[in-house]
C-alpha cells in the first residue's frame, strides 16, 4: 500500500504549477502631496547657515526637509545662542492655504498662514507678547530666492493690527559650506 504524506502532496502541487515569473512587488501610490501647490515652499528645503542680512557673522543653522511623503516642511532652528525652535509648514487640504505651526523651546506656539505672491512666500500670523513691551504682535515673514541661491527670510511687526509695518529680523539662508563665517559669540 502507498501512502502519501503532506510534504509529498505539496511537493507534487508545486511540481504541477507552470513557471511563472513572481508578481510584480506593488509600487506606493504617489503621494497625495506631489502637486505643484505643494512644491511651492521647496526652495526653502536644505541644510543652512543663516546670517542677519548684511552680516558675515552667522547666527544659527537651520535643518529644513520634506517629511511625511512630501506633506509637511519641517524646519530645526538651531541658533548659535539662545532656544532652538521646530517649524512645520504644509498646505491646508481644507482651505488650500499654506499654513506654518512653530514652536519654540519655551513651550510657546505661533500659527502663520499665507501663500505665494509674486514668487515669494508670505506668510502672517499673531504672536501674543512678542513685542518689545511684552505686546501682542502681528508678524508678517516673507521668504525669497536671492539671485545667489540663497534665501531671505525678512520678517515684519505690527502692534496695530497691520496698519503699519517695522522690520523685526532680516536673514539669509546660505547653503550650508557655501561660505566661510565667523560664529557669533
Amino acid at each position: 500500500m502507498l501512502t502519501f504524506t503532506p510534504a509529498f502532496l505539496l511537493l507534487q502541487a508545486v511540481s504541477a504549477q507552470p513557471d511563472q515569473p513572481p508578481p510584480a512587488p506593488p509600487y506606493p501610490p504617489p503621494s497625495a502631496c506631489a502637486t505643484e501647490a505643494h512644491g511651492a515652499f521647496d526652495f526653502w528645503v536644505g541644510e543652512w547657515e543663516v546670517f542677519p542680512n548684511g552680516s558675515d557673522k552667522k547666527a544659527a543653522n537651520s535643518t529644513i526637509e520634506r517629511v511625511s511623503t512630501g506633506c509637511v516642511i519641517r524646519e530645526h532652528w538651531k541658533p548659535l545662542s539662545g532656544r532652538d525652535g521646530t517649524s512645520m509648514s504644509f498646505v491646508n487640504p481644507a482651505n488650500g492655504r499654506w499654513e506654518q505651526l512653530w514652536v519654540g523651546a519655551d513651550g510657546k506656539r505661533v500659527e502663520f498662514a499665507g501663500g505665494t505672491v509674486d514668487d515669494k512666500m508670505v506668510l502672517t500670523g499673531f504672536w501674543p507678547g512678542a513685542g518689545a513691551n511684552g505686546e501682542d504682535v502681528m508678524v508678517r515673514m516673507t521668504y525669497s530666492v536671492q539671485d545667489d541661491g540663497s534665501v531671505r527670510q525678512f520678517g515684519e511687526g505690527s502692534t496695530d493690527q497691520g496698519l503699519s509695518w517695522q522690520t523685526s529680523f532680516d536673514l539669509i539662508y546660505r547653503p550650508k559650506g557655501a561660505t566661510e563665517s565667523k560664529d557669533a559669540e
